[in-house]
């Protein structure tokens, strides 16, 4: 069973000055398009890159996830320090990701050029980083995830598989 967590990062949510709309529309979007068995686990930390970068460390190393998607702190406030955070703890960049989901973002929204997601590998995890939008969370996910289930396959990560009337996962013939 693949194990994904959906980290939130957000000052005010992990304070509880608001409410977190992010990382429950993250889940959502994972529950309708993953057929296979995953178990979901959902954190939130607050922006800056040393909390990030534990937070990551820790649901990839301890909690053992195949997939982070962090959410929030990707865009060029002082605080929003995610990308910094994974290039810390996540060497291997996945540039391909960030060039996707920002191109479907901008046919969207034309402050998509300000939002900095990467995407990178930490050993057997894959950690993707995400706008804080549910809309653009949904845009992003819909422009990368068919490529998702083939990466967790090439890093050693659990196996994935997706609903093809929603997302037809891309894996070459006999993978």
């Amino acid at each position: 069973m693949a194990r994904i967590a959906v980290l939130t990062v957000s000052d005010r949510a992990h304070s509880g000055e608001y409410a977190d709309r992010s990382g429950p529309a993250a889940e959502a979007w994972l529950r309708a398009v993953i057929t296979s068995p995953v178990e979901i686990l959902r954190r939130i930390t607050p922006d800056g890159r040393a909390e990030v970068g534990a937070a990551l460390v820790d649901l990839a190393d301890i909690w053992g996830a195949d997939l982070v998607l962090a959410t929030g702190g990707t865009g060029p406030a002082p605080r929003d320090q995610t990308p910094e955070a994974l290039a810390d703890v996540a060497p291997m960049v996945l540039s391909g990701f960030g060039e996707a989901m920002r191109r479907a973002n901008l046919a969207v929204v034309p402050t998509a050029i300000l939002s900095r997601q990467e995407a990178a590998v930490r050993g057997r995890c894959l950690i993707i980083t995400l706008p804080g939008s549910p809309n653009a969370i949904a845009t992003s996910l819909e422009a990368i995830f068919a490529a998702v289930p083939y990466c967790l396959d090439l890093i050693g990560a659990a196996r994935i598989e997706t609903d093809p009337a929603r997302i037809a996962a891309h894996r070459p013939k006999g993978a």
